[in-house]
């Protein structure tokens, strides 16, 4: 897997059950838009949010309709068993990869604990052929995963664990795991990232606002060894925009404005919804 990867949001209705139809439109159109794979019930897709019967049917919705090589699914919980539950059922829906947070509860963690507790998931799979990506999401979390606990898990069982998505915006950070262990896929969680992503060596992106900028991502993408200056700086103006502490409601209020329809501006709490004014000036700055 690699290449430009949405983190695509979760639409919901007045109850906060989530909206199939609005979802599986979305993904065809980000996927036939300039995307090279789906990222499913990640931050963006408010998965911590939902409950366990939730995520299986969103889960399921993305295998029904969507290529399976094109997609991974975040499974990763505080729980060690509501984890491996939730991934052996991403693994028997023909998900290829899943998106698993460290065990963020119990802390200070030590290097010892976190490798054990990835080591034990890996163990419950057994033969199963679904690949771990690490998430890391230290301004979530709490927790910075260790670059030599990522390279020595990946060099332990090089099958199971292939990847990881930052979502620090620390980029040294992403070229010390590259340096530590070439053959794993990092993915930073800015499409701007893409403009040096060939000489950083990272495998692409994973970000929430590419379902916005999903077009100028894949031109980027594609021409990454000499990525256009215009385009360069017409993502990141786009990013910038969208980005920050309302990130989620942002992605899901320009989706709304796309396809008109307006269900796709709900959130979760304890997210809010924009405003009339904030998204309207969010609209007409993001089109420039």
């Amino acid at each position: 897997m690699q290449g430009v990867i949405a983190a695509v949001p979760t639409p919901i209705d007045a109850d906060g059950t989530p909206i199939k139809e609005l979802f599986v439109v979305h993904c065809c159109w980000a996927v036939a838009h300039g995307c090279d794979a789906l990222n499913i019930l990640g931050s963006t897709g408010e998965a911590n949010s939902f409950d366990t019967a939730q995520r299986r049917a969103v889960m399921a919705w993305g295998a029904e309709n969507l290529p399976e090589d094109r997609l991974m699914v975040g499974t990763g919980t505080p729980s060690l068993h509501e984890t491996i539950a939730l991934t052996k059922h991403a693994d028997d829906l023909g998900y290829g990869v899943a998106l698993v947070l460290p065990p963020y509860y119990y802390k200070p963690l030590t290097d010892e604990g976190l490798t054990d507790w990835f080591m034990a998931l890996h163990a419950a799979l057994g033969a199963r052929d679904i690949q771990i990506y690490f998430y890391n999401f230290p301004q979530m979390t709490g927790i910075a995963m260790p670059v030599a606990v990522i390279a020595d898990l990946a060099r332990r069982v090089p099958a199971r664990f292939t990847g990881i998505k930052d979502s620090s915006g620390d980029l040294d950070y992403c070229r010390s795991i590259v340096a530590a262990n070439p053959a794993l896929g990092v993915f930073p969680s800015s499409e701007t990232a893409l403009v040096t992503a060939h000489q950083d060596g990272f495998a692409g992106c994973i970000s929430a606002s590419v379902n916005i900028t999903a077009p100028l991502a894949g031109a980027i993408w594609a021409h990454r060894e000499t990525p256009p200056a215009d385009l360069c700086s017409e993502i990141a103006r786009k990013r910038g925009l969208i980005a920050g502490p309302r990130l989620i409601a942002n992605v899901k209020s320009l989706v709304a404005d796309r396809t008109q329809d307006a269900r796709w501006r709900a959130v979760l709490p304890p997210f809010c919804t924009l405003t009339g004014a904030a998204r309207r000036d969010l609209g007409t700055a993001v089109e420039g």
